[in-house]
């Protein structure tokens, strides 16, 4: 049995989605698939999906599963769209559980109106397995970034989602609700005790310097030159290192209208009377 892994990068949002495939039985998995969104319009499209989508069909591959990561803050999550092409069930981590209590109030969610991770066809806990084709899926649960957060290991592969970036890009930020920095060392301190050999598929690349785009590294790499956590850096230094960093970022520009989305596995929200559909964006006033 081959595994192939094919990266899709979004620009618009520096998203690096997978399509990982078991050669042999010709199945597949999707991993953290974007929508385009246009926060000053208020367009969404599927673009991005449809060129994934199309791969599928070039290929003559069977999708098994569509997957995120964690409830993403930087993109819309096109999972919903891909379920409702092919019918194929929608995986998160039973973390997101955690997270949509946190931002309940924030979205003044009603209680009666039920869970929106209801959405999600299947919620998955550390060590659960899904198979494709021949290939196995491992989840590994790696907070800290957010509480939801899900590394996938299939073979000698590893999807990380936001919780490492390449080397020169450090780690994921932990001043979200429900983030901690000391949870994101321990996390990275389990996939850094994966083996050596084994690769790291990153879900964002930023591009630091201007270098070209990088989405894969290996776990040796990450634990010699991981800009914030190696092996000469301690937990304390760690944390330190990121709550100070995470005290100067701002606000992602697509937080709101992501977690709304990505709260429900990618479902747009409802139409209103006119037809139209609605971002809500709570507001904090210091005019008084």
């Amino acid at each position: 049995m081959t595994v192939q892994v094919n990266g899709f990068y979004h620009d618009a949002t520096g998203t690096v989605s997978y399509i990982v495939s078991d050669s042999e039985r010709k199945h597949a998995v999707i991993i953290d698939s974007v929508l385009d969104f246009d926060l000053f319009s208020g367009e969404v499209s599927s673009t991005f999906a449809d060129k994934q989508l199309a791969f599928l069909q070039e290929n003559q591959l069977t999708l098994d599963w569509i997957l995120d990561t964690h409830a993403h803050a930087d993109h819309l999550s096109a999972a919903h769209y891909l379920h409702s092409k092919t019918g194929v069930k929608t995986c998160i981590g039973e973390g997101i559980k955690a997270v949509e209590a946190r931002f309940a109030k924030t979205f003044n969610y009603a209680q009666e109106e039920g869970h929106r991770f209801d959405a999600f066809d299947k919620l998955l806990q550390d060590g659960e397995s899904l198979q494709f084709g021949s290939a196995t899926l491992v989840s590994m649960s790696t907070p800290g970034h957010t509480s939801d957060s899900l590394s996938y290991i299939i073979d000698d592969n590893v999807f990380v989602g936001d919780t490492l970036f390449m080397p020169d890009g450090g780690t994921a930020r932990c001043d979200f609700p429900g983030g901690d920095a000391g949870l994101l060392w321990d996390s990275i301190s389990r996939l850094h005790q994966l083996p050596a050999h084994y690769k790291i598929w990153v879900c964002h690349d930023y591009q630091p310097d201007g270098r070209q785009l990088q989405y894969q590294t290996t776990v040796a790499q990450s634990q010699a030159a991981n800009i914030h956590v190696n092996n000469q850096v301690g937990k304390a230094q760690y944390v330190a290192l990121r709550n100070k960093r995470d005290a100067t970022l701002a606000v992602p520009k697509l937080l709101y209208p992501s977690l709304q989305v990505n709260l429900q596995a990618g479902k747009l929200p409802q139409k209103q009377s006119n037809g139209l559909r609605y971002m809500s964006i709570p507001l904090t006033d210091k005019t008084q």
